[in-house]
């Protein structure tokens, strides 16, 4: 922002933001979005809400060194400030491009505001600052005009880079955001068949995450992050349920049903708007002593997401293609954002860079193409950013290779009814660029257990596979099938049949069932009280490999049970900011324009509470702050003990304890007006 030439010259902040163009109003809102929610009514408004302690002091947590620097340097001149002696206090020149434009982003963000060639300070930045914000230093005499300030930082700090190939990094970041999708989608089946139960405190207990862990073949941290993203995305939460468990959401189906770059782009932007902190789980919690639990209350951490905007924004301004070190972003993140206080920075900072990795958004420790579509714009635009991942995500591998050893390698992602005969048929003994699965006996059984018959099952792997089936794979596949059905189970309450007396002999002598309650009716009949249900699963974790059967003697072959929770309309915890988009600013903007041409028409002079801001409080303190400051009177409508409004030309000098200290009119007597009686102020 450039000052105009016939800008006149503005006694105060309102002054200067009714000068401003509707583009440069349309700027201050997007870039503060605290001043346009809930919306001002005119601009008086917007200035008092700028002015505000808790305005200003989001303001400042979002400069970095040099603009706080610049800030202070302004200061330490006085009021108005002296740009000349502050660009020296910096060891620069008033014509220093780097001032120049630290000085227009200042203004564009109502921190300063000038005429011509003078600049004030906002009077709550010096308040926040303080009079001497460089600190206890040499007076201006003994510097002889040189720099007060120390250390002085116009430019982040110069870190070290490893250079990577653009096609390495987005292939290692593609082939992330395959896995990512893949082990979401293998959480959810798991949480289908089989939900973790919700526990009393909330969040999923320590053995649910080890057990899942456990069986993505992931690290503990990494299945929180799984679950932890996979929630804030809408796809996993609790059923609500008397007895609660996690389960998918409804959320979920609709998500399996997009193109595989649209299911990324929904993760990472939920990630990207979360306020959860995966990188907590497992740390002490603040109450109770125990530990933080996965998808707990006490993982929600609000700074984090403003973290993650920033770590990803130094990404994206480092030169393309070179991954920094987790110190050097440490280390440009402080001189960011130097106000905002974060304990144990290189602690999330390491959890920020790895969360990235694990998404897809960096690879090599490089941001990748589709990471920096997705953060080159606020909010995120999640079209570009899904187009921008489409040509690096590895397509699903439709062959896998079985070989002797029992074994099948899935060269790639597979999905569909692949991905569905694999976590059927076998066990994942390792992932990377291929992932190796393992057939079993225990993994054959759950397949037939399924309804596959052993022919079924062999054509299946003979058609997915692009070697032909293994001889032992056959063999297996085989001996499994004399076992399975053995054992015929259905309810009398429930019974047991089976054509080799010899086995129910077995059972009948077995001390571990006895809790069964089995009595033999007939040479190859055993029943129980208890309920099909539990004898056929009590008699398989015995490892006799049973079958249900219906009333008539066929087999029963189980239908897919998969758990649901009811579709929820997702909510993001509740932040103090939110983002302003550009047609809302306008829409606004338009707004303010219509409320200040009432005020400003108004001829009789009267206050209209709402073109002033109504009882907002913010905005009365701050209008009555500016007119002390600046020594100008107002106008404002005070109501009586009786409740009637008067109008008042007021002249305010100080204004403390909740009340408002000055004269009325042309009279010299003191009035004293309390604040929260006034319903309506602007300036006269």
């Amino acid at each position: 922002m450039t000052p105009r030439p016939d800008a006149p010259r503005a006694r105060s902040l309102a002054d200067a933001l009714r000068g401003r163009s509707d583009d440069e109003l349309v700027a201050l809102l997007v870039a503060r979005p605290d001043l346009a929610r809930p919306a001002p009514t005119d601009i008086t408004a917007l200035a008092a809400r700028s002015g505000t302690r808790a305005s200003i002091q989001r303001a400042l947590e979002r400069l970095d060194t040099a603009h706080l620097q610049v800030l202070e340097a302004l200061l330490a001149t006085g009021t108005p400030a002296d740009v000349d002696r502050a660009a020296s206090r910096l060891g620069t020149d008033r014509g220093s491009q780097d001032l120049l434009d630290i000085l227009c982003r200042l203004e564009s963000l109502a921190l300063v505001w000038r005429s011509t060639d003078r600049i004030s300070v906002a009077r709550t930045v010096a308040e926040l600052l303080g009079p001497r914000p460089a600190g206890p230093g040499p007076s201006d005499s003994m510097l002889g005009g040189g720099r007060l300030l120390e250390d002085v930082a116009l430019h982040p700090p110069q870190v070290a880079l490893t250079p990577r190939p653009a096609a390495l990094v987005d292939q290692a970041a593609g082939g992330a955001a395959g896995e990512l999708l893949g082990l979401v989608d293998e959480t959810a089946t798991q949480w289908a068949e089989r939900p973790p139960r919700v526990l009393r405190t909330r969040g999923l207990a320590v053995r649910d995450l080890r057990a899942l862990a456990s069986s993505l073949d992931v690290p503990v941290d990494h299945a929180a992050f799984l679950v932890e993203v996979a929630h804030a995305a809408g796809l996993l939460a609790d059923d609500g349920g008397l007895d609660p468990v996690w389960a998918p959401t409804e959320g979920y189906d609709d998500w399996l049903q997009q193109e595989p770059p649209a299911r990324w782009a929904a993760l990472a932007d939920a990630w990207l708007r979360s306020s959860r902190a995966p990188h907590l789980v497992g740390s002490p919690a603040e109450r109770g002593g125990s530990s933080i639990n996965a998808l707990s209350p006490d993982a929600h951490w609000p700074p984090v997401r403003a973290l993650r905007a920033d770590v990803l924004a130094d990404l994206a301004e480092l030169p393309p293609w070179s991954a920094p070190t987790v110190d050097g972003l440490v280390a440009r993140l402080r001189w960011r954002r130097p106000l905002r206080r974060v304990a144990d920075l290189d602690r999330v900072v390491a959890a920020v860079v790895r969360e990235a990795e694990w998404l897809g958004l960096t690879g090599r420790g490089a941001l990748g193409s589709a990471g920096r579509s997705l953060v080159a714009s606020t909010p995120p635009d999640l079209t570009s950013a899904t187009e921008a991942m489409h040509p690096h995500l590895p397509a699903p591998v439709e062959e896998i290779l079985l070989q002797a050893d029992l074994t099948a390698v899935a060269p790639g992602r597979v999905e569909g009814e692949l991905a569905r005969l694999l976590r059927l048929a076998a066990d994942v003994e390792s992932r990377g660029g291929a992932t190796v699965h393992r057939f079993t006996e225990s993994s054959i059984l759950r397949a037939l257990d399924a309804g596959w018959t052993a022919e079924q099952l062999l054509d299946a792997l003979a058609e997915a596979s692009a070697t032909p089936v293994p001889q032992p794979l056959t063999y297996l596949v085989n001996d499994a099938t004399r076992r399975h059905g053995r054992l015929r189970v259905a309810a009398a309450s429930s019974y047991v049949r089976s054509e080799d007396p010899v086995t129910l002999d077995a059972i009948l002598a077995d001390p571990a069932l006895g809790l069964l309650g089995l009595r033999r009716i007939a040479p190859t009949v055993l029943v129980s009280p208890v309920g099909g249900d539990v004898l056929l699963t009590t008699l398989r974790e015995r490892g006799l490999a049973p079958v249900a059967e219906t009333a008539d003697g066929v087999v029963a072959v189980p239908r897919g049970s998969t758990h649901r929770a009811p579709a929820r309309r997702h909510t993001s915890p509740p932040t103090l900011t939110s983002v302003v988009d550009r047609p809302y600013a306008e829409n606004l903007v338009a707004l303010l324009r219509a409320g200040q041409a009432g005020v400003d028409g108004r001829a009789d002079g009267r206050v209209d509470e709402d073109a002033a801001g109504g009882t907002d409080p913010a905005v009365v303190l701050g209008v009555l702050r500016e007119a002390v400051a600046d020594r100008h009177p107002v106008r404002l409508s005070h109501a009586g003990p009786d409740g009637v409004a008067t109008t008042l030309l007021f002249h305010p000098r100080r204004v403390e304890g909740g009340r408002v200290y000055g004269t009325a009119g042309t009279s010299n007597v003191e009035r004293i007006l309390t604040l929260h009686r006034i319903t309506g102020v602007s300036q006269a």
